[in-house]
């Protein structure tokens, strides 16, 4: 099984930016073990949110032909705590790519406030320098990843 961390996207522009959408809600198991009594959502998921909204923004930069896989998180800074019925929106930019690496800039709102900021690096691992060889089928944009992109056809079509 493979974790999602987004549910929708809001918007996607090729190659610049992207908007996500995390709905957090009691019925998310992890929530019961985070701090039974008091569910927040961990601050791990929530990077892991961005990457991907960010990893998806990269991979459609480069028509999802690599496989790409969060290399660093070179900063992330939270500001607040996420709790059940609470709405996260990660928006996501790409500062530089090339045939190596990426790097990505986010920022998380919560209530349309600043809620965190972090920039992400990613690796295209087909291009590393090592030479080693990985499958040729894509296991990180998988068919979930593709059907996020959908959503943000259906949020432009209003449908």
């Amino acid at each position: 099984m493979r974790w999602i961390w987004i549910d929708k996207f809001e918007k996607l522009v090729s190659k610049q930016e992207a908007v996500a959408i995390k709905n957090i809600s009691l019925a998310e198991e992890h929530l019961h073990d985070h701090f039974p009594g008091f569910p927040v959502m961990p601050a791990s998921l929530i990077i892991e949110g961005m990457a991907q909204t960010a990893g998806i923004l990269v991979g459609e930069a480069r028509n999802f032909e690599e496989k790409v896989i969060l290399a660093k998180i070179g900063k992330a800074k939270f500001y607040d705590i996420a709790m059940p019925g609470d709405q996260l929106r990660f928006h996501a930019k790409i500062a530089s790519i090339d045939d190596a690496f990426a790097r990505t800039e986010g920022t998380i709102y919560k209530d349309d406030k600043v809620f965190a900021e972090m920039e992400i690096l990613f690796s295209h691992i087909d291009q590393n320098l090592s030479g080693k060889k990985f499958p040729e089928e894509n296991f990180v944009f998988t068919d979930q990843f593709r059907m996020l992109i959908r959503t943000v056809e259906q949020t432009e079509d209003g449908k």
